[in-house]
């Protein structure tokens, strides 16, 4: 038996930082994400990088955390590796970040984004993220696609 969810890909480090709870705010230049509000959506790991340390900024910034605690949190999102299904997030509201938002409430943003400069991008919230009891290889792709999880891997 198997469950079918839809399943996007996320690039390290986002695809850890989702799945250990650090990241609680999707951002995209397209509201994609927005129908599957109140759905669970599977979280693939890219094989590739996230180009750009807009994330270390923010981990090692308004986030607090030291080079130690940045390690270890990077290690924990490379548990399975790439090219894999990695874990399931739940999907909550999408919203258009205003160009003219500033001050304390983007700034809560950035921290929950894990990135800089949201403004005029989609803003999702993501929330009760779970690892997969073991990784499922998996080809990703540029959007949005349907995977069949096997129910034993479920966590």
């Amino acid at each position: 038996m198997s469950v079918q969810v839809w399943c996007l890909s996320f690039r390290q480090p986002y695809a850890g930082l989702v799945l250990d709870g650090v990241k609680t705010v999707e951002s995209r230049w397209r509201p994609l994400l927005a129908p599957l509000q109140n759905q669970t959506l599977a979280v693939h790991i890219a094989r590739r990088d996230w180009e750009g340390d807009e994330w270390r900024t923010v981990l090692s910034g308004p986030l607090g955390m030291n080079r130690a605690q940045v390690q270890e949190l990077l290690e924990s999102g490379e548990r399975f590796g790439r090219g894999v299904v990695a874990g399931l997030v739940d999907v909550g509201g999408t919203w258009l970040c205003p160009a003219s938002l500033q001050g304390e409430r983007l700034q809560h943003l950035e921290r929950s984004a894990v990135l800089i400069g949201l403004q005029e991008k989609h803003l999702t919230h993501l929330s009760n993220p779970r690892w997969l009891k073991e990784p499922l290889s998996a080809r990703g792709g540029r959007d949005l696609w349907i995977v069949d999880i096997p129910a034993e891997l479920l966590p």
